[in-house]
């Protein structure tokens, strides 16, 4: 479970900080800064959550 976790943790890491990346390739460029957006926040949440179950089971 620790192992998923930190898995987890490090792709949201990586997604926020290639999100305008990831928002280029997947999607058209007028929603690039709206899906950048949610790309980020999506991430930012997931790791919070990940980090603290982390935390908890430590």
């Amino acid at each position: 479970m620790k192992l998923f976790l930190i898995i987890v943790i490090a792709i949201c890491i990586t997604a926020i900080y290639d999100a305008r990346k990831i928002g280029d390739k997947f999607f058209s460029s007028t929603d690039k800064n709206k899906i950048t957006k949610l790309i980020k926040l999506f991430g930012f949440i997931l790791f919070i959550i990940c980090g603290v179950v982390l935390c908890i089971i430590k």
